[in-house]
C-alpha cells in the first residue's frame, strides 16, 4: 500500500498493512529535531501519510506588519513575541455597532486554490488534506475578543447569530471550491474545549455552533470527501452529536483529558481518530522506553480494525525531549 491507500483503508474501518501516521512540529521543536538529526530537511524523510494545503490567497497565511506582529487576511493582528507559531490576537475588529460595515475576505479568490490544484499531482502517494483553521468559534473570538464573544453569547444573541452566519457563508464558499479539487479530507480547526469541558458550555455550543457545523459537514459529505475536526480539550461528551452532524475523523484525541481506549471501544465503528500520543506528559516528561511502549500500545489497540491515524495529540511542542520524539518516530517508521 502507498500512504494514501493506507489512510483511506483505515478510514473505511479496515486494517491497513501498517497504521498510517502524521507528525507535525511547532517551530522551536522543528529546529531542535533538525539539530538532533543534523538535517534541516528531516521532515521530508519521516514518511508522513498526509500532504496538507490551506486555502489562503496566494498561499500567504500571515503578513508581517511590525516587529513580532503578523496580520491575517481578516485584518486580525497576532503578537508573536512569545508564541512564535501563531501568536495572540492584539486587536478587535467587530462589535454589534459595526458588523454590517466589516469587509469579509473573498472565498472565491482563485489564488486560494491555484497552488493547491497545481501541487496535488505531485502528492498522489499521500492523502490530500485541505485545512480551514479558525473555522467558526475561533474565527468569531479572534474578531471580537474571547471574553466579549462569550458575554455576547448571553447578552447579544442576535449579534452573535449574525456574526456566525457571516462566518458560515464565508466557510461554505471555501468548502465548495476546495472540495471541487482532488482532495480526500476537509479539515476544520476550531477549539471548543479546555481541560475540563466545553469553553462555552453544552447549551451555548448546541445553540450557536452545532447547527452551523452541521451545514459545513453536510456540504463536505455531499462532495464525497471525509470530514475532520481538530478540536482541543475535553469534548468527548459531544462526540455522538458530532457523529450525527457527519464527522468522520476526530483530532487531536488527547489522552490527558479522555480515555482514548474507552473512546475507541465506544465509537470506533462510527468514528476514526487522529492523534493520541501524549504531548503534555509522555513526550516532554517520559523516558524513551515509556514513549515506545505508549506508541506501540496505541498502534495495537487503537489501530485494530482501522480507524486510526497515529500522531502526537498536537504539533510537537518545544519542551518535548528530542530523544523521545526520535523514539516515537522510530516506532512509527518501523512498523511491521
Amino acid at each position: 500500500m502507498n500512504n494514501r491507500r493506507r489512510v483511506l483503508t483505515a478510514l473505511k474501518h479496515q486494517q491497513p498493512d501498517v497504521v498510517p501516521y502524521d507528525i507535525r512540529f511547532t517551530e522551536p521543536a522543528r529546529a531542535k529535531m533538525a539539530e538532533y538529526y543534523g538535517d534541516p530537511d528531516f521532515e521530508d524523510k519521516l514518511g508522513n501519510c498526509f500532504t496538507w494545503f490551506r486555502p489562503h490567497p496566494n498561499d500567504v497565511r500571515y503578513v508581517s506588519v511590525g516587529p513580532d506582529i503578523w496580520e491575517d487576511e481578516f485584518g486580525v493582528r497576532w503578537n508573536r513575541s512569545i508564541d512564535k507559531d501563531i501568536g495572540v490576537p492584539c486587536n478587535k475588529l467587530i462589535g454589534p455597532e459595526n458588523i454590517d460595515d466589516f469587509q469579509w475576505p473573498d472565498p472565491d479568490d482563485p489564488t486560494r486554490y491555484d497552488f493547491i490544484d497545481k501541487a496535488i499531482p505531485g502528492a498522489k502517494d499521500n492523502a490530500i488534506l485541505a485545512s480551514l483553521g479558525f473555522a467558526l468559534f475561533e474565527r468569531a473570538w479572534t474578531l471580537v475578543g474571547m471574553e466579549e464573544l462569550l458575554m455576547y453569547m448571553l447578552t447579544e444573541k442576535d449579534f452573535v447569530n449574525q456574526l456566525f452566519d457571516k462566518i458560515l457563508q464565508y466557510n461554505l464558499g471555501i468548502i465548495e471550491r476546495a472540495c471541487s479539487l482532488d482532495i480526500d479530507i476537509f479539515r476544520f480547526g476550531d477549539d471548543w474545549g479546555q481541560q475540563r469541558g466545553l469553553i462555552m458550555g453544552i447549551y451555548l455550543w448546541g445553540e450557536f455552533i452545532k447547527p452551523r457545523i452541521k451545514k459545513m459537514y453536510e456540504l463536505v459529505k455531499s462532495k464525497g470527501r471525509y470530514v475532520m475536526i481538530h478540536c482541543c480539550g475535553k469534548i468527548d461528551g459531544i462526540l455522538p452529536e458530532l457523529i450525527e452532524c457527519g464527522l468522520d475523523i476526530f483530532n487531536p484525541f488527547q489522552p490527558e483529558v479522555m480515555n482514548v481506549y474507552e473512546i475507541k471501544e465506544r465509537y470506533g465503528g462510527r468514528l476514526s481518530f487522529y492523534g493520541g500520543i501524549s504531548i503534555q506528559k509522555t513526550l516532554p516528561y517520559g523516558t524513551v522506553d515509556e514513549v515506545k511502549d505508549e506508541v506501540k500500545r496505541l498502534l495495537e489497540r487503537i489501530g485494530e480494525k482501522g480507524g486510526y491515524i497515529a500522531s502526537p495529540s498536537h504539533d510537537i511542542p518545544a519542551d518535548a525531549k528530542v530523544e523521545n520524539v526520535a523514539a516515537m518516530i522510530e516506532v512509527l517508521r518501523e512498523q511491521s
